[in-house]
């Protein structure tokens, strides 16, 4: 009995042992594989990727347009600007085509297939997605049948054109938008019954497209590497004034009848004059810093930079070679910047360099600078540089701060068309409706909410307590930014309400068949 109790503790004693060899050797084998943890993060003492400005002027001559900040956060287009000679002919002008506007490719879509044509419209609610919108239309082509979708969701547009043939059946309305977002889980779609709810719907998918924009101009001195420097200048050198006469038009801000861009055109608070222009339907304010007011003793400008700080696009302007830091100017706003140097050819005409920077997270905006980036003062740049600044502001707000309170405001948008469409459809049918419903919806609806989140500076007209009261505030970043850009898109949605004549001027051209949510082409009495 001993004995084999003995062996037993022996054996036993044994897979002891082996099982912890085994575990060694796994434990060094895991040791060999484990990679070492990174080094602690340097400080910014430590960690000097890009030389200082200062460095860079120490250097001497010739300096870059552009330098990048000592910590990075910035991407930089253009930065070969030489020339064998600077001769004329030298000069690259690669564009045979119009440059082209960049913009939201689903804005005009509705516009563009439905508006004007028989469709119908569906409306429902997602606990995910939250509130969607679909529309829903029918197309042959060359003995080809399809279906193109719309749909509509807090975080964009989604768009696709299905031909029939490829489905097993014809799909109803959840089946259609799973096509589109499988991610969509309702049960039903309702139909949307009211007559002018395509003009609604228009309306919300083109409130991205402003014709207003605002971009600040900020003239540069020679060796000035400050804010403080830059925004004191007073005198325009006379290489500047030729640039703004080629940017714009100067006009008189008193009583002045465009877009303001803010500036006050009634008490001449932001001075008495300014650079603008309309380019391609489009206008454009320019904030210059020197035409802006100048206070005595105040080292920061703040007057200047209320403005100019709260743009998004600025170009900087150079008269000579000197250095310009992204970082320099501190705005929340600003995320990116255009600098334009002047030079001579050997003939003595006029020249520009351009050197484009931005922030990380904004992605690349086009039309593409040439190599090396020099241009001739003519209308073929004049055109490419107001391209380029407008698709430098659509493309910033792509950027993670603008995004954000983008789809905040679209969401908000998208919740007060929902309920509108709901409530207009269900007294259609004659169905009863609440009392809250009539005292939220019953008083502008969609218009009210529309122009309280897209117009700056304006409080909600009705008195009501509502969800949207409280959402207001996440969308004042935008208003802020955006400033006047939406008021053109207000007034005209407006005049849907104001006028039954508007009904046929939102119709898309070509023929078009009078469907459920749309009036037919003929005179029909106001609702």
């Amino acid at each position: 009995m001993m004995e084999e109790l003995y062996t037993n503790c022996s054996i036993l004693f044994r897979i002891m042992i082996l099982r912890e060899n085994q575990s060694c050797i796994k434990g060094s084998r895991l040791d060999e594989q484990r990679c070492s943890l990174p080094a602690p993060l340097k400080t910014e003492e430590e960690y000097i990727p890009y030389p200082s400005i200062h460095e860079v002027l120490q250097k001497g001559w010739p300096y870059p347009l552009i330098i990048l900040p000592q910590f990075g956060g910035y991407w930089i287009e253009g930065t070969s600007h030489n020339l064998s000679s600077p001769a004329l002919s030298d000069v690259p002008f690669p564009w045979s085509v119009k440059v082209k506007l960049e913009s939201d490719p689903t804005a005009k879509l509705y516009r563009k297939h439905f508006l004007g044509k028989e469709h119908q419209n569906f409306y429902s609610s997602d606990v995910s997605l939250g509130y969607l919108i679909l529309s829903v239309k029918y197309e042959q082509s060359e003995k080809q049948e399809n279906l193109r979708l719309l749909l509509r969701t807090r975080t964009g547009t989604k768009h696709d054109l299905i031909p029939i043939s490829c489905l097993n059946e014809f799909p109803n309305a959840v089946q259609m938008a799973k096509l589109l977002c499988e991610n969509v889980n309702v049960e039903r779609f309702f139909p949307v019954l009211y007559p002018k709810a395509s003009q609604l719907i228009v309306a919300f998918d083109e409130h991205v497209i402003s014709n207003n924009f605002k971009f600040g101009v900020i003239y540069q001195k020679p060796g000035q590497t400050t804010e403080e420097e830059v925004f004191s200048n007073t005198e325009e050198s006379l290489g500047f004034l030729e640039f703004l006469d080629f940017l714009g038009d100067k006009i008189q801000l008193q009583d002045f009848r465009g877009f303001r861009g803010g500036l006050d055109v009634i008490r001449g608070q932001t001075g008495t004059e300014s650079v603008y222009t309309n380019f391609r339907g489009k206008e454009i304010m320019f904030h210059v810093s020197t035409k802006l007011p100048f206070a005595e003793g105040d080292s920061q400008q703040l007057q200047r930079k209320r403005h100019i700080g709260n743009d998004i696009v600025a170009i900087i302007f150079q008269d000579e070679s000197t250095p310009f830091v992204p970082d320099m100017i501190a705005s929340n706003f600003l995320h990116a910047y255009v600098v334009v140097q002047l030079t001579h050819s050997s003939s003595g005409e006029t020249l520009y360099k351009v050197s484009v920077t931005a922030r990380d997270d904004v992605p690349f905006f086009g039309p593409s600078l040439p190599n090396p980036a020099i241009f001739r003062k003519s209308t073929e740049f004049r055109e490419f540089l107001l391209v380029k600044l407008i698709n430098a502001e659509y493309s910033c707000y792509r950027a993670e701060k603008f995004a954000k309170l983008k789809e905040r405001t679209r969401s908000a948008l998208l919740e007060s068309l929902f309920e509108e469409l709901q409530l207009r459809s269900r007294c259609m049918m004659g169905l009863p409706v609440e009392e809250d419903d009539k005292t939220e919806n019953g008083s502008g609806g969609f218009f009210e909410n529309f122009k309280s989140f897209a117009l700056p500076g304006r409080s909600p007209s009705r008195t009501r307590t509502s969800r949207f009261h409280g959402r207001r505030s996440s969308a004042i970043g935008i208003e802020n930014i955006q400033e006047e850009k939406s008021r053109d898109i207000a007034e005209r949605i407006q005049k849907v309400v104001d006028s039954p004549e508007t009904l046929l001027d939102l119709k898309s051209d070509g023929s078009s068949s009078p469907s459920s949510p749309e009036f037919p082409s003929r005179k029909s009495k106001h609702i």
